[in-house]
């Protein structure tokens, strides 16, 4: 049974993340995935477990997401759309798939539709046989383009098998943040949150204090804070830990290894990033998907200052839930400094852990058994 996976990624690498942990699952449900990747390739997220074709990348310039760019840095015009949609389709013939798995489209990704919509009603035509599934992660940016909302449930009704909502009911519900929830309400499953698989292994309690930002696109900011308000918290003299991430330019990169002293270690990425999180002392980091749930599966005491730049509403409506049930501390953006960094680690240090709600974080498995089910035309719905 083969899946062709649609997998684009722009600003950070959550979305690659949570795509490799998806295929990892598909692969042990004995699926054979085809990932199409949009983006630039991540060296540190090479779907092992998947194979991967490469379609002419597109990328944006910083967290600007009004223009796409091409491998060269040259915005991207009709011929190259043109050109990336006949690829995406003659990969569809060649892989000749019993699923097509999409990622946020037609509830995001909007950008892409001159492949997408062309690659679901290609498949369309091969129904009952292949199936559409949609990935979708638990909230939606909110848009200044409602219309486009209710495009994307009419494309769904007429193309999409089932939507997988990564995401457990009981703390954020699809509806909550797309208006149009209920219009296909028959096509949407819950799968619980993605994150690293449970059996993990126990982790040594290396008592650090992990400093993350995910791709790091956007995370100097968040990096030099940090690094300025350590020496005025009460771990300071513990080993801090900072993984920028693969994107944070350069410059920023040297700079802040340059303030580092014995007790501080500076990285762009580790491979056993669960495992840290899951025996350190306390983690700061925005509020990405992927990140969240990593904090959540390790049960680690944190704080978290959520993305918000331009339209970006995701991570605080994330941050704003979770920090009101407890689990973690949030600063905003807008009032970060070393200052209220300092106070929020503190106080993150010092409160008793209470007693976590059960969360659903076994999102991988269930999208992939969910997945192999209508593969073989099991599905319960």
């Amino acid at each position: 049974m083969r899946v062709l996976f649609h997998v684009q990624h722009l600003l950070g690498v959550g979305h690659l993340r949570r795509g490799e942990l998806l295929s990892d699952a598909m692969a042990k449900q004995g699926l054979s995935v085809t990932v199409a990747l949009g983006g630039l390739p991540v060296a540190e997220m090479p779907f092992a477990s998947a194979h991967v074709v490469q379609l002419p990348p597109a990328h944006i310039d910083g967290a600007n997401f009004k223009t796409l760019y091409d491998a060269d840095g040259q915005p991207i015009t009709d011929a190259w759309r043109a050109a990336r949609r006949d690829a995406l389709l003659a990969l569809y013939d060649e892989v000749r798939p019993d699923i097509v798995l999409l990622e946020m489209f037609p509830f995001g990704r909007w950008r892409f539709k001159f492949e997408l919509v062309p690659l679901l009603e290609r498949a369309s035509r091969d129904k009952p046989r292949v199936r559409c599934v949609t990935s979708v992660r638990d909230i939606l940016v909110e848009t200044k383009h409602p219309e486009r909302a209710a495009k994307g449930a009419a494309l769904a009704r007429a193309h999409l098998d089932a939507v997988l909502v990564h995401s457990d009911p009981s703390l954020f519900a699809f509806a909550q943040t797309y208006p149009h929830a209920r219009e296909i309400d028959d096509l949407i499953r819950y799968t619980g949150y993605v994150t690293e698989p449970a059996e993990r292994g126990a982790a040594d309690d290396n008592g650090e204090v992990i400093v993350s930002a995910g791709g790091g696109a956007a995370a100097g900011m968040l990096m030099r804070t940090v690094m300025a308000a350590r020496p005025h918290t009460p771990l300071a003299d513990r080993v801090w830990r900072f993984l920028t991430g693969p994107r944070l330019t350069e410059d920023e990169f040297q700079a802040l290894a340059a303030a580092a002293d014995a007790r501080t270690i500076v990285k762009r990425f580790e491979t056993n990033f669960q495992e840290r999180l899951d025996g350190c002392a306390l983690s700061i980091s925005q509020a990405g998907y992927n990140t969240v749930m990593n904090l959540l599966r390790a049960e680690a005491r944190a704080v978290v200052v959520p993305y918000d730049e331009g339209e970006e509403t995701e991570q605080w409506f994330r941050a704003d839930r979770m920090g009101k049930m407890g689990l973690l501390s949030v600063v905003p953006t807008s009032q970060l400094s070393a200052t209220t960094m300092a106070a929020a680690v503190t106080d993150a240090w010092r409160r008793s852990p209470g007693e976590r709600p059960s969360i659903d974080l076994e999102g991988a498995a269930n999208a992939a058994a969910m997945i192999a089910d209508m593969a073989r035309g099991l599905d319960h719905s």
